[in-house]
């Protein structure tokens, strides 16, 4: 029974990447996938990616129809940086609870409150956010960021996990708002501890949204796209993943012949999770949930990103 439910998945899958492929080319569209997504999700994907690395494909594609599989923030900056696209999210509902812990009216009196601080904000933040803020950054990039503003006093939104690990490798003064990632806050202290006792060859790499408490466990700290890098090309066989569960596709990709431990269970955004194959089909079917962006808005936070991708 359970093998025959097996092949009928297996043939729907097939049905819908067929579909997909047709649509795709019918609408000129092409499909950006974070690496948080499902594996059915990034196994179609034209480009897979964290986010500095998506935005700057948004930025740069010649398709008219950007289909972005990621969370609502992410659809917005593709849309910022591609104003005469179309751009779509297979479902609506991928939110991001981090990015809606900073609000515009929140950020406005902290800026009233330090008058000459600049902002920097996460990307992981709401359009609206990003229009009242100097630059972005993501976590690839944050610490080059912080240090070519030209200020020494760094308004920093939204996450505090973040901030308190780019605020070790700068000079400047950081006011950092209490925001954190509700899926990467969960890794405790313990959980390491306790995989590090299961796995004692292993490596423990780990992203800077955890808590400092983890991060200082690490073997390596970086970002999902550094966390991949490294993982390629150490020479170790055996990590202990710090960060959501879906980057464990890539892992496999990069390093078929290592091994990977998420370090808990709970590493899983429900989120990012939301989308999958028949949704991204529906999406190019319909053209729908498409994205908007104020103008008024979309100006304002377009030279934040922009700012962003032109740091080194």
């Amino acid at each position: 029974m359970e093998a025959l439910a097996l092949e009928r998945k297996a043939e729907q899958n097939r049905e819908l990447k067929e579909r997909l492929l047709q649509l795709k080319k019918e609408r000129n569209a092409i499909i950006l996938a974070h690496y948080y997504q499902r594996d059915e999700v990034q196994e179609v994907a034209d480009f897979r990616g964290d986010s500095f690395l998506l935005a700057q494909k948004a930025a740069q594609t010649d398709a008219d129809v950007i289909v972005f599989c990621g969370v609502h923030f992410m659809g917005e900056s593709a849309k910022i940086l591609a104003p005469n696209k179309k751009v779509i999210i297979p479902d609506e509902r991928a939110g991001c609870p981090m990015a809606d812990m900073v609000n515009v009216d929140g950020l406005r009196a902290l800026k009233r409150q330090h008058p000459n601080a600049k902002v920097v904000a996460y990307i992981n933040t709401s359009a609206e956010v990003k229009s009242e803020t100097d630059i972005c950054c993501t976590s690839a990039n944050a610490i080059n960021v912080i240090n070519s503003v030209d200020s020494d006093e760094i308004i920093w939104v939204p996450d505090k996990n973040l901030g308190d690990y780019v605020s070790k490798f700068t000079s400047k003064k950081m006011i950092i708002w209490e925001g954190y990632c509700n899926t990467h806050d969960m890794l405790t202290v313990k959980d390491v501890e306790e995989m590090r006792a299961q796995y004692p060859n292993a490596q423990f790499v780990v992203h800077p949204e955890c808590r400092p408490e983890v991060v200082k466990m690490g073997d390596f700290v970086g970002s999902t796209t550094a966390i991949i890098k490294y993982c390629k090309e150490s020479d170790c066989k055996e990590f202990i993943v710090g960060t959501e569960d879906g980057t464990g596709y890539q892992l496999r990709m990069d390093s078929p012949d290592k091994q990977f431990h998420f370090a808990t269970k709970y590493l899983v955004c429900p989120n990012m999770k939301v989308n999958n194959l028949k949704k991204i089909v529906k999406a190019l079917e319909t053209m729908q949930p498409e994205i908007y962006v104020p103008e008024d808005v979309a100006e304002k936070a377009r030279l934040s990103l922009e700012r962003m991708l032109q740091v080194k």
